[in-house]
């Protein structure tokens, strides 16, 4: 038969093609010689959707219907017609054999679901599978005259669940954090290596640092090393295996064919087919244009290259590229990890060195002022009060400096701690008397309530004092009002300490942090912002120490912050201790001499902690200063005003020193303080410091240039923050100077001395202005002319006094000048300065 007729046959349906088929050239005879069951169930065939095929007598003659054809016959419609099933199928008769024949034998109908069958189909065998029954045909005698198949193909769904399977595994697997892009392929193979029927081999390539070179991280099916898999492919290299710069310059999957041939033989496993085609991919980083590395994929000798194929390997190729970059990720995150712990030692070192080094330059100056301060010589009353403030805060930098030191030591793991038994209940409560003159002072209720315990609790002595303290320290920082309570219970088998206040709160956001190192909790109502911010870190590892737990809790109160609990347990016993630091003998504790210094500190946060006025009790400090800078006598009747506000009551005190006799001085606590003393009457000159409670430097700063009463008054501000990004943002924010902490008295006077000569230049340059301006107007006045005012555009002519005048605002324009000055006295090009001073007079 020719092609074309072939083709011709094909176009027809199965109905008319059997009846235009001779069947007479065939074992079952011609059409009109069939019995009536054989008609009956070809009939049932061919009304059916589902694929069906027919073997009748003992040749089992091939009939089928329209579904067959289009699923299972692919090429072999309609050859297939009139054959012997046996020859039909003759490569898969081994498997679907002999349930046919045991139906023809026996009679019983068979089943088979998901069968793999090698179908060919393409010319090569194929893999497909099958779900298929077979039922037994009677003839006209009653006996088995054939039987009928009906059959679905599984083929999609077998191997898309199969894919889907592989897939899923891979990226549950991806979720899992490999340390190393080389161990996250390395995984990726041994998941690919148990699917060879759609993977049969696989190689992946990572590039590295400059991108030129792929480096063979992995792989499954073929041996590594061998022509097929290099451990090494330069981008640039025509004779690698791999096209591997081709598919970075294109970006897509690219298929190569004949592998075999060039690199020998690689089957996979159960099949005796060779690879013969396979596929290299591109491997993007996440998000990113980036190339990452590539994979190469082996191609199924046994299925067809079809979008489905296509677009596992490119999900398989996604997957692949996503674990690479977790796991770079981590290599990365790990290796900052590392970096910052380092950091963190060398710090912790630093810390330990440098305090280390800070005792012996404070002792050597702590010493000599105690020894001055007790001596029998008598002091001048201000010497005295010099060394007092020396010594004052010469013990706040000790307690600072020993504070860096503990904390650091508990970071290296260098605490020697003993443990002994202590009645916590009477060391408690002792420590917490301390700070009752203080709170009576600052209008606060202390409330301490210590039940004695059922036994003894082995603490740290010298620890628990600091955990005590530091929290009652703080809580007096942040409580303006109200009462700090003090409780310890036994609660099970610990000791526990509960430190409340009615205080300004804490944010939400803030409590995961409160512990951290050196983190201070921004812009919250305090008494002061001074501090370190190691405080309740170093309480958090002394609790640590003794084997406890410290959690933070703050009330809320209409939408705000009100009140913090600090709560503090401690295992009772002795069996969360080391041995070793445990002590046997019961000894009373006694709060040392380090509960003073917290308390005089908390004094000092007060705004009247100190008496002060301005009198003689304060004398100036007399500097020489430049001849330069003018400065006001003692003798003037109205010295300038200066306002300083700092919440430091040493600081205020010492500024005050520095001005006073030169200047009228007030001093204020803090930021608001300062705001109602200024609407009081208005200062010549604001000194103050940039962290104050209530109100800082930049918002007592801000509140000033907004109010045009104020706007022009000079302030210096007075920071302990350096550097030039801190010099900038305060000059930005609208002061006149930027004080960095430590300063010399003579670099304050200065400023404050020029400051005070340009604002008195500046009053007296407006009150000149103003008198010429009066005298002008009523020279214009007292004129029977027509004065108009130019713009500094020349476009406009603003009349001062006389007759109403338009101007010509639409488009510059000089020919208004013809009507009033003749050409020759016209002026010239005039700039934009000197037409804003340029007057016309006309008659």
């Amino acid at each position: 038969m020719l092609l074309s007729d072939m083709n011709a046959q094909a176009a027809l349906g199965m109905r008319q093609r059997l009846q235009a088929f001779d069947w007479s050239s065939t074992p079952v005879g011609a059409r009109g010689d069939w019995g009536q069951p054989l008609r009956t169930i070809v009939q049932v065939m061919l009304d059916s959707r589902h694929a069906m095929w027919l073997g009748w007598g003992p040749e089992l003659t091939f009939f089928y219907n329209d579904a067959y054809a289009q699923m299972t016959l692919g090429p072999k419609h309609p050859w297939a017609l009139g054959r012997s099933a046996r020859e039909v199928w003759s490569e898969i008769w081994e498997d679907i054999g002999p349930p046919a024949e045991s139906v023809l034998r026996t009679g019983t109908a068979t089943s088979d679901e998901g069968l793999l069958l090698f179908l060919e189909r393409n010319g090569v065998p194929e893999e497909t599978y099958h779900t298929f029954s077979y039922s037994p045909v009677h003839d006209e005698g009653g006996q088995i005259g054939g039987l009928l198949c009906v059959v679905t193909e599984d083929t999609q769904r077998t191997i898309g669940e199969r894919r889907q399977r592989l897939l899923r595994e891979l990226a549950a697997h991806t979720d899992e954090q490999a340390r190393s892009a080389q161990a996250a392929c390395l995984k990726a193979a041994r998941l690919l290596a148990s699917n060879p029927r759609d993977v049969p081999l696989m190689l992946l390539y990572l590039l590295e640092g400059d991108g030129k070179v792929a480096r063979l991280a992995a792989s499954t099916g073929v041996e590594a090393g061998s022509a097929l898999c290099p451990a090494v492919i330069g981008l640039d290299d025509e004779a690698a295996p791999w096209p591997l710069q081709l598919v970075a310059a294109s970006g897509r999957l690219m298929e190569l064919d004949g592998i075999d041939q060039g690199f020998g033989r690689v089957c996979p496993d159960g099949w005796p087919d060779p690879v013969q085609r396979a596929a290299v991919l591109p491997m993007f980083q996440p998000g990113q244009a980036r190339l990452a590395g590539f994979l190469v994929a082996g191609l199924s000798p046994r299925r067809p290259v079809d979008d489905a194929y296509r677009g596992f390997l490119e999900l398989l190729a996604s997957l692949v590229a996503t674990a690479v970059a977790n796991a770079r990720a981590y290599e990365g995150e790990r290796r900052r990890s590392e970096e910052l712990a380092a950091l963190d030692r060398a710090k912790t070192a630093f810390f330990s060195n440098i305090s280390q080094e800070f005792r012996t330059p404070l002792t050597l100056m702590l010493g000599p002022v105690e020894d001055a301060l007790a001596g029998q010589e008598e002091l001048p009353p201000l010497h005295r009060e010099l060394l007092q403030v020396v010594h004052r805060n010469g013990l706040r930098l000790e307690r600072l400096v020993n504070g860096l030191l503990d904390f650091s030591r508990i970071e290296a793991g260098r605490v020697s701690a003993a443990y002994e038994p202590t009645d916590l209940s009477e060391f408690t409560a002792d420590l917490a008397s301390n700070f009752r003159a203080a709170c009576e002072k600052a209008g606060l209720e202390l409330r301490v309530d210590c039940p004695t315990l059922g036994e003894p609790v082995f603490v740290d002595r010298p620890m628990w004092e600091k955990i005590v303290l530091n929290l009652l320290s703080n809580a007096f920082k942040f409580t303006l009002e109200g009462a700090i309570t003090v409780t310890l219970r036994q609660a099970g088998r610990a000791a526990e300490l509960v430190v409340r206040d009615s205080g300004t709160g804490i944010r939400a956001a803030e409590l995961s942090r409160l512990f951290k190192r050196f983190h201070r909790v921004e812009n919250a109502q305090a008494r002061t912002h001074e501090g370190s911010g190691i405080g309740l870190a170093l309480v958090q590892e002394l609790v640590k120490l003794h084997g406890g737990s410290i959690t933070a809790e703050s009330e809320t109160v209409s939408e705000a912050e009100r009140g913090t609990t600090f709560r503090i347990s401690i295992p009772l016993g002795t069996a969360h201790l080391p041995p070793e630091r445990v002590g046997d003998g019961r000894i009373a504790a006694q709060p040392s001499a380090g509960a003073s210094l917290f308390v005089q500190e908390a004094l000092r946060w007060l705004p009247d902690a100190e008496p002060h006025d301005h009198g003689a009790e304060l004398p100036s400090v007399h500097e020489d200063l430049p001849g330069s800078v003018s400065q006001p006598s003692p003798t003037d009747a109205d010295p300038p005003r200066v306002l300083v506000a700092d919440n430091n009551v040493e600081m205020r005190r010492y500024i005050e020193r520095l001005l006073n006799g030169r200047y009228q001085v007030e001093s204020v606590p803090d930021g608001e303080a300062a705001l109602a003393a200024v609407r009081q009457r208005i200062p010549d000159l604001i000194l103050t410091d940039v962290m104050m409670p209530r109100l800082d430097g930049f918002g007592l700063l801000r509140a000033l240039r907004t109010d045009p009463r104020t706007a022009g008054v000079p302030v210096i501000l007075l920071s302990a923050r350096a550097g030039e990004e801190s010099r900038v943002e305060g000059m930005q924010a609208g002061a006149d100077a930027y004080l960095v902490k430590p300063f010399s008295a003579k670099e304050l006077l200065v400023n404050v001395a020029a400051l005070l000569q340009i604002s008195q230049l500046r009053r007296a340059a407006d009150e000149s202005i103003r008198a010429s301006e009066e005298r002008f107007r009523a020279l214009v006045s007292a004129s029977s002319d027509v004065v108009y005012r130019m713009s500094a555009d020349w476009t406009e002519m603003r009349q001062l006094q006389g007759r109403e005048f338009i101007a010509d605002t639409h488009e510059p324009s000089r020919s208004w000048l013809h009507k009033y000055i003749a050409p020759d006295d016209q002026p010239g090009e005039i700039s934009a300065v000197s037409a804003t001073s340029l007057f016309v007079t006309a008659q």
